[in-house]
C-alpha cells in the first residue's frame, strides 16, 4: 500500500476511507504544519523527505511543481468529489496500477 502525505485541502473522510482501504496516510495536522500557511514547495519537500506521496486537490500548483521538481516521492492530484469514499477508491485503484509512486504525478478525475 502507498505511503501518502495528505495536504490540508483534502477532506478528511478521503483520508479514514484511504486507512480503510490500506494505506499508510498522515495529514499536515498530523505533522503540525496545518493552518500555518505552509507554501506548496514545502508541502512537497516534507513529503519526499518523509517517503510519502502527496495526495491534494491542488491540481494547478501540484502539477506545476511536478515539472518543475521531477525528483519526489509522488503527487495525486485530485477532482474535488462529493462522494469521499469513492474518490478515495479511485486513488486506490490508481495506485495498485502504479505501485511504484517516486517521481510519478497521478491525476484523478471525477466521472463525468
Amino acid at each position: 500500500m502507498a505511503r501518502f502525505y495528505a495536504n490540508e485541502n483534502l477532506p478528511e473522510p478521503v483520508v479514514v476511507e484511504l486507512r480503510r482501504l490500506g494505506h499508510d496516510v498522515v495529514t499536515m495536522r498530523e505533522s503540525g504544519h496545518a493552518g500555518r500557511a505552509v507554501p506548496d514547495t514545502e508541502v512537497l519537500q516534507f513529503a519526499t523527505m518523509s517517503e510519502r506521496a502527496v495526495v491534494t486537490p491542488n491540481r494547478r500548483h501540484f502539477v506545476r511543481l511536478h515539472l518543475e521538481r521531477p525528483t519526489h516521492a509522488g503527487i495525486v492530484v485530485c477532482t474535488f468529489d462529493p462522494d469521499f469514499a469513492a474518490l478515495a477508491r479511485r486513488i486506490h485503484d490508481a495506485t495498485q496500477v502504479t505501485p511504484q509512486l517516486t517521481g510519478q504525478l497521478l491525476r484523478i478525475s471525477r466521472p463525468s
